[in-house]
């Protein structure tokens, strides 16, 4: 798997915030919410775009993980919490069961 950095500013889809990419950026920090738009990481190839829902956290401190579903087609991806994803947000995904099912 080769990574690509891309640094990309979005307004997020689902809550409508502004955020500023640091190329390491995938999911918006204060609704987690992401994209479905790579296959391999940065690249930017899935025809997809759906939105991807964060679904559970999985790991255990310091290293979370966020896992997100695809809303249309029900792939799943793991991406790193960031130190810049919003507190409250991690505290009310954490509380969801883990109904990963793959």
């Amino acid at each position: 798997m080769s990574f690509t950095r891309r640094k990309e500013d979005f307004v997020c889809t689902h809550c409508g915030a502004r955020v500023a990419g640091t190329g390491y950026t995938n999911h918006c920090p204060k609704c987690l919410w992401s994209r479905h738009v790579d296959i391999e990481p940065g690249d930017r190839a899935a025809t997809c775009k759906g939105m991807m829902e964060p679904i559970t956290l999985e790991g255990s401190s310091p290293n979370y993980r966020i896992v997100h579903r695809c809303t249309e087609c029900g792939a799943i991806r793991r991406v790193d919490v960031s130190t810049q994803d919003a507190a409250d947000a991690l505290i009310a995904l954490s509380s969801k069961p883990g109904i990963i099912g793959a």
